[in-house]
């Protein structure tokens, strides 16, 4: 097996991290949207994606990124020349919703620019979704008139592994709300799940022996329909007992330093490593 760099481009909810009308209210009473403010903060939290450097076919490396949504463009402005990302060659969708398909017109950067097109990856069920929001992607013929558009080669995937560039992609479904479902996927070691409300037991057997599990928590305690908790996350890590564990996907009701040692105190009680990603979070695994 080879190792990849995997970095955390955004580790924020939909919303994203600091929420306007928290930073317009006066006087200002969120703490966690204040300090994201400040240089460095980790609290500073943009959609979930992830970008994974790998080697691919014939020794190649390559660089591929799991959902482009709403803050796809900030986040590649920031991290792309700080990773040496000077050519994009493959994007991979979870699910069709804002936060991770809002960035594709973005793309076209890419395939001006460096590449005369790249492989999008979608599963089948979102291309009804993606022919409504993106039909200028999916259907370059029908676009209005004005500027360029992405050259999107767009693979349908289904429920069975794929490849993408000679890196080999697994798929987990999960739930994400009632009736409906995204993808999380696994690399090599690594399982990414970003958006989930459970697991079914079929996938859990997909996850059985991975190293790292990167993993949805969207505020502290309080239920919602299409994202697990922090608590009900980490009682899903006690029944999956991963070697370690980041969690992505957090609001602003979660403070990074402070919920970070409550957690690292999970390592003496109970034998779990669990930690909050952020964004520019850098983790080597095996693929």
């Amino acid at each position: 097996m080879a190792t990849a760099r995997f970095v955390f481009l955004g580790t924020g909810t939909s919303e994203r991290v600091p929420r306007v009308t928290c930073l317009t209210k006066q006087p200002p009473t969120c703490a966690v949207c204040t300090d994201s403010l400040r240089p460095g903060s980790k609290n500073l939290r943009r959609n979930t994606s992830l970008l994974v450097q790998a080697t691919g076919h014939y020794g190649a490396p390559v660089n591929i990124v799991i959902d482009a949504g709403k803050s796809f463009y900030d986040a590649s402005v920031r991290w792309f020349p700080e990773f040496g990302v000077t050519n994009l060659d493959a994007v991979v969708i979870t699910h069709a919703h804002a936060d991770a398909i809002a960035g594709l017109d973005d793309l076209r950067d890419w395939t001006n620019n460096t590449r005369s097109g790249m492989p999008l990856f979608v599963r089948a069920q979102d291309m009804p979704t993606l022919s409504k929001t993106h039909f200028y992607i999916v259907d370059p013929s029908i676009r209005l008139s004005g500027g360029t558009v992405p050259r999107l080669e767009i693979v349908e995937t289904g429920e069975q592994p794929f490849d993408v560039l000679g890196v080999k992609f697994t798929p987990l479904p999960v739930e994400h709300g009632h009736g409906f479902s995204a993808n999380g996927y696994r690399i090599g070691d690594v399982c990414y799940i970003p958006d989930v409300s459970a697991i079914p037991e079929t996938t859990e057997r997909l996850m059985e022996g991975c190293e790292l599990l990167v993993l949805d928590a969207l505020r502290p305690v309080r239920t919602h329909g299409s994202h697990l908790s922090l608590e009900q996350a980490v009682d899903l890590v006690r029944k999956l007992r991963p070697p370690r564990t980041l969690l992505t996907g957090m609001a602003h009701d979660i403070d990074h330093e402070p919920v970070n040692q409550e957690l690292a105190k999970l390592a003496d009680s109970e034998g779990l490593d669990i930690q909050l990603a952020y964004d520019g979070l850098v983790i080597e695994g095996d693929v």
